[in-house]
């Protein structure tokens, strides 16, 4: 059979490069297509230079012109990395003296136990040595203060050098601001998004956070203002997508993902972490119950070419430890806690080589133009 170079072209025009928006076409990445008789040799250039990048690339390739095309052309891949440089910028945010790293964490879904992560994360660098912070950045629905067991408590003034900042409140070794302790428990926050940006600039610059190795930052769910507030406000070192493994909660993490990845922000995503995982009864230890379904953050990882940071289980006393404001990485010889100490690990191992492969991340800028907000660099 006599192939088409036209056809061979508008197959390739349904699949995409790994880690790229637009088709293999439209992107320029395929160079060349040479059609002979029923073989096909197609020249293709990629800029991810991992080996699971170049061989997911092949195989779409011969999958989709064997089934859009013809079942038993003869195909031959020849695949080229450029690997892009990335530009060594200088941070144009206004960095908080004394903070080493600034890590984002969000999920684009509520209910997925963002917070909840969050605390459990921030216990656990403590406990291996580390200073850190957390700042509860869900201006609408805060939860870090219950979890910490500290929502009765109020941020002190304290002077330094001349000017009066809020001192976080402190347990377990953490330090918290949120705008929790501002407000009763029953009185909702009614915000328009300048008013929300102020707050949260009052607690990121006018707080005496002191010497930090992380700060972590509890973004609320989505993708909107005050996740545009932060990144505009501060130098991130790089974020964290929470994520459970039903269908509909990773749609809105992949949207997390891009929201992150977009070019005018651009902060790095150090990678992926699965809640509510699997469900292990008390009386069978050894099983395992996919109540959300098997893998689904580990296989939207692969697919996105961002890290899989690992998975934590839907375990009660997580939910327990949570509601009574003693996170659940602080028990010993459990595997709730083992589970949580490895996430950390892969955390902290991806923050250390983020900063040794890449540049400072730059703060975006909002000019307000014609009545719109334009992000820019």
């Amino acid at each position: 059979m006599n192939l088409n170079k036209n056809d061979i072209e508008q197959a390739l025009k349904t699949i995409t490069v790994p880690g790229e928006g637009q088709n293999m076409i439209d992107s320029q990445a395929v160079k060349n297509i040479i059609v002979f008789g029923d073989e096909v040799i197609v020249d293709i250039t990629i800029s991810n230079p991992s080996l699971q990048a170049k061989k997911r690339t092949e195989v779409d390739i011969l999958k989709t012109i064997h089934e859009l095309v013809y079942a038993k052309a003869k195909i031959t891949v020849n695949i080229k990395v450029e690997a892009q440089t990335q530009p060594k910028n200088n941070i144009k945010g206004k960095p908080i003296p004394g903070i080493q790293n600034i890590i984002a964490i969000a999920s684009g879904k509520g209910g997925v136990g963002k917070s909840t992560v969050t605390s459990n994360l921030a216990v656990t660098l403590s406990k291996m040595g580390f200073r850190v912070g957390v700042l509860d950045a869900d201006i609408y629905g805060p939860s870090i203060p219950i979890m910490f067991d500290v929502h009765n408590e109020k941020p002190l003034a304290v002077n330094v050098d001349g000017k009066s900042k809020m001192k976080p409140v402190e347990n377990y070794g953490v330090k918290i601001l949120s705008i929790g302790f501002f407000t009763k428990p029953d009185q909702a926050v009614v915000w328009r998004g300048p008013m929300a940006a102020k707050a949260l600039n009052q607690m990121i610059f006018d707080a005496d956070w002191g010497e930090l190795d992380f700060l972590l930052i509890d973004l609320p769910p989505g993708t909107g203002d005050i996740h545009l507030s932060i990144m505009q406000a501060l130098p991130i070192t790089g974020s964290v997508v929470v994520s459970t493994p039903q269908k509909i909660a990773l749609a809105d993490a992949r949207k997390g993902v891009a929201m992150f990845q977009q070019e005018s922000i651009n902060v790095p995503v150090l990678g992926i972490i699965e809640n509510m995982a699997y469900f292990t009864p008390k009386e069978l230890p050894e099983h395992k119950y996919f109540i959300f379904g098997k893998e689904g953050a580990k296989h939207l990882a692969e697919d996105l070419q961002v890290p899989f940071l690992g998975e934590i289980p839907l375990v009660q006393s997580v939910r327990e430890a949570g509601d009574f404001g003693r996170p659940a990485a602080m028990q010993t010889a459990t595997f709730v806690q083992e589970a949580f100490n490895k996430v950390t690990q892969n955390v902290a191992q991806e923050v250390v080589r983020r900063n040794s492969d890449l540049p400072p991340t730059d703060a975006i800028k909002i000019t307000t133009m014609a009545g719109c907000a334009a992000v820019k660099k």
